[in-house]
């Protein structure tokens, strides 16, 4: 159909506004009032024909007409005759038959065809209507494109009916009932009025208006009909609405068929629950229904006496209740919906457009337009005092992601009160202003903020005593509390604790505020004065008069008008439903977990205090969208494009997949295998939590791969994900023990994924302390075993993941590569196809495109290639660009802050709209390999980041080749970029991934060992050397002046690169006096070590020696030695390992504390200065008269000056400079000796904690021992001289010979004897022998020499014994005894070390038939003694070398050795693990030999009981015993360590 109007005639520049008047009359046909104005803003010709949509619209002509006349216009200009393209009855609808239209034929959302009809579209405005007219309607382009294609199908269609809309009068408020739950804005109105009139619309505008008599009659009748006594309606008098509302009642029928078909979908079992409920319920006017009236009754009897009962409206409304209280809230909810629509189809134009428009208008305020709570990250909530008839009206407040509550109603946490409601169903942490003072990460940590609400009382609390917490008067209050909480505010709008987030501070007005002199009213001020944003704070009040005086005191004092941004015309119960009804999209209402065979829901308040676990439910993500609806469609596209380009897989991923089965999830090979080595842990292991890795690539789906296995088995463990790996592992363990036995008397397995385990950690920690955790807090017996499991899945990422696969291990393990097998690579391309029907360019989902092409680096080149064609790094985006491309390649899991990068492009945050959309537009071309994520680290924030790790080191090799760009170019700029390095927290994240560029070094691929240096740096030096790495270094100490890892790393560079000694102690001496720990000292002290062992070399070299040399080499070394010292010193002093960790303790590297290392430096100075001396012309060690000198002098039995040397200028410049450094010499020898014992003692009596490391050392100790045995211990032809010189000699010189024979054996120590557990008896019999002989030769010693020598005879005896029962050398029991009763007379119980009291709890500890009253005394003495001599090294585990068997006397003596070759076959790793965690006692070997002790827990404390004997014993591991102080039975195995008896295997007996 075609319509044309006359065309006017030309020239159009040249009419007058009478001209335009009359053309807008009569050819446009637009209302008179419309053309009048045009008349009166003296419009003429010209100035039609430079005019926009928008000038019109600033003539106050609404929508409609305005777009009419532009498009009347635009065919003027080229004139041609105005053309409709739609049938000529669409152009004679009325906007009332428009809305009609688009409401019941195109299926538009009720606000968009009411925003129509608001803007006068009628149908011959409708018909020029483009897409962008709607889109400036606010009307969405999927719904704007819906209107213009039903438009051209009309052409095509016969004319379509329209319905009248039926409208009702207006509606009554009931007072408010604080027991009836709140409903939405459409259910409140239906539940609190029952009586209701019914008028009827005419088409017309006039007629609408028109209360119709007849239209009222037809009404009566229609209920006179159904049996029903119209009501009357009644006028309730409301404080804050003048207007009396009615409403009409739905169609009866209607309301009947959804009640009964709701009914029918309950079973039995909740039928008879229904009919239990609906005789006691006692929340109407009216009498329950008697019970004897509702047994046995059907769906139908029941609904019909419901409705008779009640009336139909109230019997909906109690349907609901009860549906909710069974519960059935999905049924619930689904009546609420059908009966919703119905009850808006009854609603009065003038009410439903009134009430619709606040309604509306709250859902845009706190949803942005949408329909979800979950476009605000974070909501801050202010409010004054409540009455308890308002607080069950605030139950929204449980839905919202409450950041804090700024509580100025000091009565709050009484019952009835608003704090005390909101903590009955959700954590709050109950806080003052004040609190929030000091630094930023601090106040977070210390207040959980993000992660459970805080609750600010702003004005005391009545329930606390302390005149501090007294409620003050305005006055007062404006003195001692308004700084606080401008503090607390100021803390608030800091950007970097909601950084440009979507945050909303929303005032709620519960009491009257009567003046400016109102706490509240300066918390507002307060507001605007820090985050300069008005927009960002809205007020809700229910009392109009209130309202109208706080609007009026902001516009007086703020000079701004707060109407658009408040509501004021809807009750709390009203508001309270309508904010209910917006659930977060990202959470079911109901969430389960499986509880044995059934399930059990989890509690809101119970997730909320599992802070650290992301808690995977049975029916994750169901029962959230209308899954038909479009809108749902949308969202899987949308959350499916996301993971496929690069993001982090969702448990929504898994869900799309589980419902579309034709479109399963792409399993990797290993799926299986994860999946079934986790389900035989749950059947046949009997540890109460078992620890499993995943090894993986970074990229190949690693993570997804675990968190998929955890989806399929969500219905048989309680799953989390542990949020944050950093937290204290007694924290987490608390959480896990709390998930087991939430909601259940009986615990539930539970499966815990730890997500990139930083190699730093040890698990087993996290294993002992959950195992410890769960037998505190549960009453395990056999029969629960299998219940009692936390399998805890550990995804670690690495470089070698196979190898790390391949390493002998008790953890039972499962590895991915970035390499698909053919079947994998089969999947990938169904998937593709799969893809392809949902959406339109899968191809470029390049995460997924990468893997498909199973990592093919010519793919992946090509992308960079192709992208980076235009590349200028003089634009800012391209710069940022690089940045992400640098990070993304050298650190993982790195990204930039959204908010950082608007600031470093210069974008301001806009209201109402995400910020990611310009952001990626303004990242164009490089946006198709950008994401954002969401991370959560300080609450939550979003980051940007390169797609995958591939991508960003591809683009930065393109640049590299087509840009000549360097990443020490890209490297520079970061670190000249000032913007990026001010302060604030989510910039510290950022700081922290530059230094992990700059200092994280990665672990080889062949052991625990770590590269030189990190990546970024070892590709500089190769590319361009020192001048540029010393550069970038300088620079980055200049941006991290507090830390001390960049000085020490730039150190490490150039001793170890460049050999610049003197440069690098500068830069290491720095970073000791920014911070002095154990690792700053250490690398002063290996740049000495270094320079020294450069300078030895080279003076190997030279044929001529210059005595200066000695002088600068003797100094370097005692510098070295006092480094090391105080290194070791530190070490020793510490509690707990570095927090922050230096260069040589980076994140990446598995030490976690310094250990022995500076022992071992001193060591290894000591021999290099004892080569420097033995090169010396006299001291010459190939000499021997000039060796015995160098040992004569280094054991200071003649001094320098009687050294024999040639009287010559360099040997008396020698002697000068030996005598200037004498002291220092002369205590290496005494030193080095000591040293070795204290080694010793470590090695042979602490349980090592990195084994590769502890072996070094070891290796390293035991190489320089020999070569301290080859200077000090072998002069054998020298004795033998002197023996046939001085024959009255011999006896003397025989015992020096045995004592240098027990030293080179290492057997002059207590510790040296029991290493000779492990080796021949033939050395043992010859060291117990020359002890013997020593024994016998007591004039030749001092009486501390004595009691060592004797108390190490005692020991030799018994390892003798142990390895050689029948030699001839062996003391039986009884001597040993005597000998040792002697000694602990004669050394009291302050002896110094514990090596006397060690012997006598192996020799007196008691048997079943002989009680050794003594040993209680003794226990307590090893104890004193080994805490006090050896303190620094037993805050580590000290491991037990002998063990109590079953028999007697020495017998029962079991050494760990002899155990050990019961497992001859067992792999050396496998067997040590088994050692470590406990399990060993569970083998059939060591059960036989070793003898089960009685005893008891105590206060916490392990007995041994013997008779009346109660023996304390010490728990071999952390998880050996409950905390609590439970009275247990218990039986155990007993080990001998050197601080005293340890108890293995605990179990208790009750």
């Amino acid at each position: 159909m075609r319509r044309s109007t006359t065309k006017p005639t030309p020239p159009i520049e040249k009419w007058t506004k009478e001209d335009v008047h009359h053309w807008l009359m009569t050819e446009v046909k637009v209302h008179e009032t419309c053309a009048d104005t045009f008349s009166e803003e003296d419009w003429s010709g010209s100035s039609l024909l430079y005019c926009k949509k928008t000038d019109i619209l600033d003539l106050g002509v609404k929508h409609g007409p305005a777009v009419k006349i532009k498009s009347y216009l635009e065919s003027l200009k080229k004139g041609v005759q105005h053309d409709s393209q739609s049938p000529a009855y669409v152009e004679n609808w009325t906007k009332e038959q428009v809305t009609q239209w688009l409401l019941q034929h195109v299926n538009l959302y009720s606000k968009n065809a009411e925003r129509l009809q608001e803007e006068d579209v009628s149908g011959d405005c409708l018909v020029c209507f483009e897409k962008q007219d709607f889109l400036d309607l606010e009307v969405k382009s999927g719904p704007a494109l819906r209107i213009l294609a039903e438009l051209r199908q009309l052409d095509n269609e016969s004319e379509p009916t329209l319905k009248p809309i039926l409208h009702t009068g207006t509606d009554q408020k009931e007072a408010a009932n604080p027991i009836t739950p709140d409903l939405s804005l459409a259910q409140a109105m239906t539940a609190k009025q029952e009586e209701s009139c019914i008028k009827t619309d005419s088409k017309t505008d006039k007629t609408v208006e028109y209360k119709s008599e007849k239209a009222q009659q037809a009404s009566k009748r229609s209920f006179e009909k159904d049996g029903i006594q119209p009501p009357k309606p009644q006028n309730i008098g409301v404080k804050r609405k003048e207007t009396i509302v009615t409403k009409v009642l739905p169609e009866i029928p209607k309301i009947t068929v959804e009640i009964q078909g709701t009914l029918e979908n309950l079973s039995k079992t909740d039928m008879k629950k229904f009919h239990f409920h609906l005789k006691d319920y006692s929340k109407s006017k009216q009498k329950p229904i008697p019970w004897g009236n509702l047994e046995d009754k059907d769906t139908l009897d029941t609904t019909k006496l419901m409705t008779d009962h009640y009336g139909s409206n109230e019997a909906l409304r109690i349907t609901i209740d009860i549906l909710r209280i069974i519960p059935q809230l999905d049924l619930a909810r689904q009546l609420e919906h059908n009966t919703g629509q119905l009850e808006q189809q009854c609603l009065s134009k003038e009410t439903q457009k009134k009430e619709a428009n606040q309604g509306d208008k709250l859902k845009d305020l706190l949803t942005c337009g949408g329909n979800s709570l979950d476009s605000y990250d974070i909501f801050v909530v202010v409010v004054n005092k409540s009455s308890p008839e308002q607080v069950p009206h605030l139950q929204f407040l449980n839905k919202l992601k409450l950041f804090c509550l700024l509580d100025f109603d000091p009565n709050s946490t009484a019952t009835g009160g608003l704090c005390h409601s909101y903590r009955e169903s959700r954590v709050a942490n109950l806080h003052t202003p004040s609190q929030y003072e000091g630094q930023t990460d601090s106040v977070i940590k210390n207040l959980n903020l993000y992660k459970q609400t805080s609750w600010v009382f702003c004005n005391g609390r009545h329930d606390l005593e302390s005149d501090s917490y007294k409620e003050l008067d305005y006055k007062n209050w404006f003195r001692e509390t308004y700084r606080d909480v401008d503090q607390l505010i100021s803390f608030i709008c800091n950007p970097e604790v909601l950084p440009h987030r979507r945050s909303l501070v929303i005032f709620l007005l519960l009491s009257p505020v009567d003046s400016e002199k109102d706490p509240i009213f300066d918390t507002y001020r307060s507001f605007i004065k820090n985050s300069r944003k008005e927009e960002s704070i809205i007020t809700i009040c229910e009392c109009q008069s209130t309202y109208e005086k706080w609007r009026e005191l902001i516009q007086e004092k703020c000079d701004f008008d707060i109407d658009h941004l408040s509501i004021n015309e809807l009750t709390l119960s009203e508001i309270n439903g309508t904010i209910l009804a917006l659930a977060p999209i990202n959470k079911t209402s109901v969430r389960l977990i499986p509880s044995g065979n059934s399930t059990v829901v989890l509690k809101q308040k119970d997730e909320d205090l599992l802070t650290a676990l992301d808690i995977l439910c049975q029916n994750q993500c169901e029962n959230i969208h209308d899954e038909k609806s479009q809108e749902f469609q949308d969202f899987r596209v949308k959350e499916e494009e996301e993971f496929y380009r690069g993001g982090k897989v969702k448990w929504w991923n898994f869900y799309f997949c589980e419902k579309d089965k034709e479109k399963p999830f792409v399993k990797r090979d290993k799926y299986e295998n994860v999946k079934k080595m986790i389900k035989s842990q749950l059947e046949y292991s009997n540890d109460m939590c078992v620890q499993l890795n995943l090894f993986h690539h970074p990229g190949c789906g690693g993570t997804t791969l675990a968190m998929h296995v955890m989806w399929d088995l969500r219905k048989k463990f309680r799953c989390a994900v542990l949020k944050d790996n950093t937290l204290p592992e007694e924290e987490v363990a608390i959480q896990v023990s709390k998930l087991m036995k939430l909601e259940s008397e009986k615990p539930s397995p539970v499966l815990l994924l730890v997500d990139n385990l930083k190699e730093t950690k040890n698990p087993y920690d996290l294993v002992n302390c959950i195992q410890k955790a769960a037998e505190d807090n549960l009453n395990k017996t056999v029969g629960d075993a299998q219940h009692c499991k936390v399998i805890i899945l550990y995804c670690v990422r690495s470089h070698s993941p196979k190898e790390q696969y391949m390493r002998p291990s008790q953890t039972q393990s499962q590895y991915i590569t970035s390499s698909l097998t053919p079947e994998e690579q089969n999947e990938f391309e169904k998937k593709l196809k799969d893809l392809k029907e949902i959406h339109d360019q899968p191809e470029n989902f390049y995460s997924f495109m990468i893997m498909k092409s199973n990592f093919d680096q010519k793919y992946i080149d090509d992308l960079a290639r192709n992208t980076l064609e235009n590349f200028d790094f003089s634009k800012k985006e391209a710069r940022l660009f690089a940045f992400l491309a640098l990070l993304n390649t050298y650190v993982a899991e790195s990204e930039i802050s959204l908010s950082l990068c608007e600031d470093f492009l210069g974008m301001k945050m806009i209201r109402h709209r995400w910020q990611e959309d310009s952001i990626m537009d303004k990242m164009k071309p490089y946006s198709n390999f950008l994401i954002i994520d969401r991370v959560e680290e300080i609450g939550e924030y979003k980051g940007i980041r390169i797609l995958h790790h591939t991508i960003a080191s591809a683009c930065l090799e393109e640049l590299e080749r087509s840009c000549y760009l360097k990443v020490s170019s890209i490297t520079m700029d970061i670190l000249h970029c000032d913007l990026l390095f001010s302060h604030g927290v989510v910039k510290q994240r950022f700081m922290l991934s530059v230094q992990r560029m700059l200092v994280e070094r990665q672990r080889k691929k062949d052991g625990d060992e770590r590269e030189l240096f990190s990546l970024l740096i070892d590709k500089i030096h190769s590319q361009q050397g020192k001048e540029i790495v010393q550069e970038i270094f300088v620079k980055a100490a200049s941006r991290f002046v507090t830390n001390a890892s960049i000085p020490q790393a730039l150190a490490r560079y150039l001793y170890i690169k460049e050999r610049d000694f003197p440069e690098a102690l500068k830069w290491a001496k720095k970073a000791k006096d920014i911070r002095e720990n154990p690792f700053t000292f250490d690398t002063i002290a290996q740049i000495h070590k270094s320079n020294l062992k450069t300078n030895i070399d080279r003076q190997k070299k030279e044929t001529s020696h210059n005595p200066e040399d000695l002088d600068v080499d003797l100094k370097m070394a005692h510098n070295a030695i006092t480094a090391f010292k105080r290194a070791q010193e530190l070490a020793d002093a510490e509690d707990e390992p570095e927090k922050e960790a230096a260069d040589d303790e980076s994140d990446d590297y598995p030490r976690n504390s310094y250990n022995v290392y500076g022992y071992v430096g001193v060591l290894e100075i000591a021999f290099f200065v004892f080569e420097i001396l033995s090169s010396l012309p006299f001291f010459e060690e190939h000499n021997p008269m000039k060796k015995k000198y160098l040992q004569s002098f280094l054991q200071r039995k003649i001094p320098i000056t009687s050294v024999h040397k040639e009287d010559n200028e360099i040997n008396q410049r020698y002697e000068e400079i030996i005598k200037a450094l004498e002291p220092f010499l002369l205590s290496l020898k005494t030193e080095v000796k000591e040293t070795f014992e204290y080694l010793e003692n470590y090695f042979i009596n602490i349980k090592a904690n990195n084994s590769e490391f502890d072996t070094k050392n070891r290796w390293t100790t035991s190489g320089l021992f020999k070569k301290y045995v080859a200077l000090f211990c072998s002069a054998p032809e020298e004795m033998k001289k002197e023996r046939q010189n001085n024959p009255a000699l011999n006896m003397k010189i025989d015992v020096e010979e045995r004592r240098l024979f027990l030293e080179v054996k290492q057997a002059d120590t207590f510790a040296g004897i029991l290493q000779h557990l492990d080796k021949p008896a033939k050395e043992i019999e010859e060291i117990t022998e020359s002890y013997a002989f020593l024994q016998k030769q007591q004039q030749f010693i001092n009486h501390r020499q004595k009691t060592k020598e004797t108390i190490n005879f005692i020991l030799s005896n018994i390892v003798l014994y142990l390895l050689k029962q029948k030699s001839k050398n062996v003391k039986n029991h009884s001597h040993l005894s005597d000998l040792l009763s002697k000694t602990l007379q004669d050394v009291g119980l302050g002896y110094p070390f514990p090596d006397p009291y060690y012997l006598a709890v192996l020799l007196f500890w008691p048997s079943p038939t002989d009680e050794h009253t003594e040993i209680v005394t003794y226990v307590k003495a090893i104890r004193k003694s080994s805490h006090k001599c050896l303190n620094s090294l037993f805050r580590k585990r000290t491991i037990a070398h002998l063990y109590l068997g079953k028999q007697e006397g020495l017998k029962r003596l079991v050494s760990k050795p002899k155990l050990d070759n019961h497992f001859k076959e067992m792999p050396r790793g496998t067997l040590s693990q088994l050692w470590r965690n406990g399990e060993i006692f569970k083998e059939k070997a060591i059960i036989n030999r070793l003898h089960r002790v009685n005893g008891i827990i105590e206060q916490g404390e392990v007995f041994a009981n013997y008779g009346k004997l109660k023996i304390p014993v010490r728990p071999a591991l952390i998880a050996g015993t409950r905390s609590g102080f439970s009275t247990e039975k218990v039986s155990f195995y007993l080990g001998f360590a050197i601080d005293g008896p340890l108890a293995y295997d605990i179990q208790s007996e009750n």
